[in-house]
């Protein structure tokens, strides 16, 4: 992208879930967006972005328009120099319980220097990845920011995580003693076993994790 301004024009807060396949949907997304005119803040996390610049090398933010910058947060994991996917269950609860925090303290830090400093207008709107819900609260409700959520995600695999409360309230939690129970009660998803839900391949202690967080997100 060649380097360039924009006079006007909102300014979209683009967020992935901080894992590969998230950030790289959610980035084909902002380029669109900023090619049809937006301001983009890209926001990764610490470690994320740290992988970002050892690929694309530290000249790579040098490169970009005016009106497209990448910011971080912090995920509150314990520091890492690997390069690879953090665990799943972690990144998990690190969502649930330690990145609203400092993600709401960058929206009201990104307002307060809207134009005099960064030459970019106040935030405007929240994209956000539907995994990421500590986007609507606190940071949308506090400054009045709507929110608009990407999911990365097939339609049959966002039909199936918004039963997850249902199968929690039928006792259909993950379990290898009952994968191949019959599920016939979700719409339009026909010939059905908990087996064939997201997130079942086979059922350990860990799924529990995962099972809670994505119920809560549905």
């Amino acid at each position: 992208m060649a380097s360039e301004e924009f006079s006007t024009g909102p300014h979209a807060l683009c967020l992935p879930m901080p894992a590969q396949s998230h950030i790289g949907a959610m980035l084909k997304l902002a380029k669109l967006l900023h090619h049809r005119g937006l301001y983009i803040t890209f926001v990764n996390t610490e470690f994320n972005h740290r992988r970002l610049l050892e690929v694309r090398g530290p000249g790579f933010l040098n490169n970009l328009p005016a009106s497209f910058r990448f910011v971080t947060i912090p995920d509150g994991l314990p520091p890492s120099q690997a390069n690879a996917t953090q665990d799943v269950v972690s990144l998990c609860q690190a969502v649930r319980v330690l990145m609203g925090a400092p993600f709401c303290e960058l929206v009201g830090d990104l307002n307060k220097r809207a134009d005099t400093t960064s030459g970019f207008p106040p935030v405007s709107i929240i994209v956000a990845d539907g995994f990421m819900t500590f986007t609507s609260y606190p940071a949308s409700e506090k400054f009045g920011i709507p929110v608009v959520n990407l999911w990365t995600i097939s339609a049959c695999a966002l039909m199936g995580f918004m039963h997850f409360p249902q199968l929690k309230e039928k006792g259909l939690t993950p379990s290898n003693d009952n994968l191949r129970t019959t599920i016939d009660w979700i719409p339009c998803m026909k010939n059905m076993r908990l087996r064939d839900m997201p997130i079942f391949p086979g059922a350990t202690d860990r799924d529990d994790v995962i099972f809670d967080f994505v119920k809560d997100v549905a």
